[in-house]
């Protein structure tokens, strides 16, 4: 299905008067409004094609009525969501549940719905169907140089689905490492996992960038190969120029300072994008926001701060992406709130005063720079984004214009009730 221009223009007008309303009032007290409202404008979060249906735990999964049974229709729901909020213009795809069929016709088909690919994901965590050697003991890090290759291969071929398709990117996450004391060498492992990775990256092309991803445990619970920031900036530095580290917020440690991580690789030019999304205990994959949003309004403090000071482009120098898959939630939902949550707390990060902060820091003053941090983080931006969608033609209100329609039971009628997403 796709939403008409019309059924978007019939719902702002009916909320128009009360949004200019409010947003008059911020602007009164914001007075660079409009250069906020521009930038959020520009930044496009791109959806990954694995969480267009139920995601689920390894205990099951609970697929909902009206999923995407395709890689086509997952580019169709994603061009809803672009529809609606005008900020979900990339998708991010994953290799192999999503090989399209056709290179070219995949292509077109998402520009039709306004929509460029972001980083192509490979899959060296599970064996497929038809897979001749098993990554059960690890996949790059692998002590059979046969069982590494194919997974070189595997990334190989990933690269170039990605190059046909347009996009300039690749973010390899390994589930390699070990569950017990003694199963296997750490050095050995280390050394055979850069030796492939050091094979992908040669096979980029030029204007490629490749996203070393890490997670701290699971499926390994005794060492992960890539487990933690340190380790993905070691492999990223010595691969070279290309390589960056991707920070995934539910891939660390209770209580890590993922916003200080994300400061210094920012420093050394590492950094590379994010997957966002949530945690209460560990990789939970929930809602962009929906359990700590004050530790996300943080990291776009660093984020805004470390970009100014090297002089980037905050919609197009980093990768990103968000990374969800739960059981209990509309998906289409769901992504609409985690694509708000994610420019919400970019909007608030642009409202920090930079001088008044540093001045604070550089006199040690802690309770005004407390103040500061925390003025910008209470104050209501969502004016500013309903702004940025009403000039950009997309919904005020995107979820309460997805439920007006009734878009799942659309879905429904047009894929039936029983219908499954690929992957996952």
């Amino acid at each position: 299905m796709r939403i008409q221009k019309q059924e978007i223009e019939k719902h702002n007008g009916k909320l128009l008067s009360r949004h200019q309303r409010k947003l008059k009032q911020l602007s009164n007290e914001i007075p660079n409004a409009q250069k906020i409202i521009r930038k959020l404008i520009d930044f496009q979060i791109a959806i990954p094609s694995w969480a267009l249906g139920t995601g689920g735990t390894r205990f099951g999964r609970f697929s909902g009525p009206g999923e995407p049974g395709s890689l086509e229709q997952k580019i169709e729901d994603i061009g809803l969501l672009h529809t609606l909020n005008k900020s979900s213009g990339a998708v991010s795809l994953h290799i192999p549940w999503d090989i399209p069929t056709s290179n070219r016709k995949i292509k077109a088909l998402a520009a039709e719905h306004g929509l460029k690919f972001d980083a192509v994901n490979s899959n060296t965590f599970q064996d497929q169907p038809r897979q001749k050697l098993s990554y059960k003991f690890g996949s790059l890090q692998h002590v059979n140089a046969k069982v590494r290759q194919q997974a070189i291969d595997h990334n190989i071929e990933v690269i170039k689905y990605g190059k046909a398709l347009g996009s300039n990117s690749i973010t390899v996450w390994l589930s390699d490492g070990s569950c017990f004391p003694g199963q296997l060498n750490f050095r050995k492992a280390f050394q055979r996992t850069l030796e492939s990775l050091e094979e992908i990256y040669a096979a980029l092309p030029s204007n490629w960038k490749m996203f070393v991803e890490y997670k701290a445990f699971e499926p390994n619970f005794y060492s992960m190969t890539v487990g933690d920031w340190g380790q993905s900036y070691l492999f990223a530095s010595k691969l070279g120029p290309k390589a960056y580290t991707l920070v995934d917020l539910g891939h660390h440690l209770p209580n890590a300072n993922i916003e200080q991580i994300v400061s210094l690789l920012l420093m050394e030019g590492k950094l590379g994008g994010f997957h966002f999304n949530d945690s209460k205990y560990g990789d939970d994959d929930l809602t962009v926001g929906s359990i700590n949003p004050y530790q996300l309004f943080l990291i776009f403090n660093e984020l805004v701060e470390g970009m100014d000071a090297r002089n980037m482009n905050h919609s197009t120098d980093l990768g990103w992406m968000i990374d969800a898959s739960h059981n209990v939630k509309d998906p289409l939902e769901d992504l609409l709130q985690s694509v708000e949550a994610i420019k919400i707390a970019y909007a608030q990060a642009l409202l920090i005063d930079r001088r008044e902060l540093n001045r604070a820091q550089e006199n040690n003053d802690v309770a005004r720079a407390q103040e500061i941090l925390q003025q910008a983080y209470r104050t209501d931006v969502r004016p500013l984004l309903a702004e940025a969608r009403l000039k950009s033609g997309a919904a005020l209100q995107p979820i309460q214009l997805f439920r007006e329609l009734n878009v799942r039971k659309q879905l429904v009628s047009e894929r039936g009730s029983k219908a499954v997403a690929t992957g996952l």
